[in-house]
């Protein structure tokens, strides 16, 4: 089946065609006795905008770190685009782009010289460094910023920095931990905007972010980690579907929450509320007993 010339089925049966953009196998890793992420198991296709949710202290973080080579795994397997990462790290790594969640800019050079240094660390030549850098300079509102110490940047107009040097190499996936911590409102829309572009063009894009509503506004699957553990994996209709099945069922006193019985569309925050409460033993569901500071009464 076909679309038009070039039309979104040609991409999709593309991408269809290609292996996992990422796959991580019983992937672990553990700090001494405390295993942060314990023998996951997590597939993204090509083209899918993944979203990576948890709490604070679920794995998140240390997940993102293995699955881009900034840290090595106790135990599993990570292929990224079809290419083993322990076996290949330079060939991934050329392939993919990075925001972590400190940033880890270069203070002491300008942000015109860190697009340079990082657009020729990726290979590419100093002309088609020196335009793309204009270009995402301009792109990402930095343009008159551009001979200003990254040390004296904001930490919003540092997030946008990072996003520029993740990207100008144009990767084919890209990683991004809380990329809109701390980003103004016309920022975080610029940067929605680049990254659905990316998408569209057939890139892949795996976020965490604890804002829930961006998440559900952007991704189209989602998996949550919990524990060290995915407690939830699949797209969102798929998750609805589960934690809607779920709350259908009587509670031990024979009453049906309020939410199945109604039909309501759930939340991507109710969502992630249901399957981290049932994860943890909550009966509670997406409603949890208020709790009271009484010095604050």
């Amino acid at each position: 089946m076909t679309k038009g010339r070039g039309g979104g089925t040609l991409l999709q049966g593309r991408l269809a065609l290609m292996p996992p953009a990422i796959s991580a196998r019983d992937l672990s890793r553990s700090f001494n006795t405390f295993t942060a992420v314990d023998g996951i198991n997590l597939n993204v296709e090509a083209g899918q905008f993944f979203g990576f949710l948890g709490p604070n202290g679920a794995g998140k973080s240390t997940t993102i770190k293995m699955l881009t080579g900034l840290l090595a795994p106790t135990s599993g397997s990570i292929s990224i685009l079809g290419r083993d990462l322990v076996q290949n790290p330079l060939e991934v790594k050329r392939q993919i782009g990075v925001v972590p969640e400190g940033m880890a800019l270069f203070g002491k050079l300008t942000a015109s010289e860190y697009l340079h240094f990082v657009g020729r660390m990726y290979g590419l030549d100093k002309a088609t460094t020196a335009q793309r850098s204009e270009e995402l300079l301009e792109f990402m509102g930095l343009a008159d910023e551009r001979k200003k110490l990254v040390a004296d940047y904001s930490h919003g107009m540092g997030k946008k920095l990072a996003l520029a040097a993740a990207v100008i190499h144009g990767p084919k996936v890209l990683f991004l931990d809380e990329p809109f911590e701390g980003v103004d409102a016309i920022a975080a829309g610029t940067l929605k905007a680049m990254l659905q572009g990316m998408i569209a063009r057939g890139a892949t894009v795996f976020l965490t972010s604890h804002v829930l509503e961006i998440v559900e506004r952007l991704c189209s699957h989602v998996a949550i980690i919990h524990r060290g553990h995915i407690v939830a994996n699949g797209s969102l209709d798929e998750l609805r579907a589960g934690v809607q099945a779920r709350l259908a069922l009587p509670s031990e006193d024979g009453t049906i929450h309020p939410i199945a019985s109604f039909g309501e569309r759930l939340t991507l925050e109710e969502i992630f509320l249901n399957v981290v409460g049932a994860t943890d033993g909550s009966t509670q569901g997406i409603t949890h007993p208020e709790q009271e500071l009484a010095w604050l009464s």
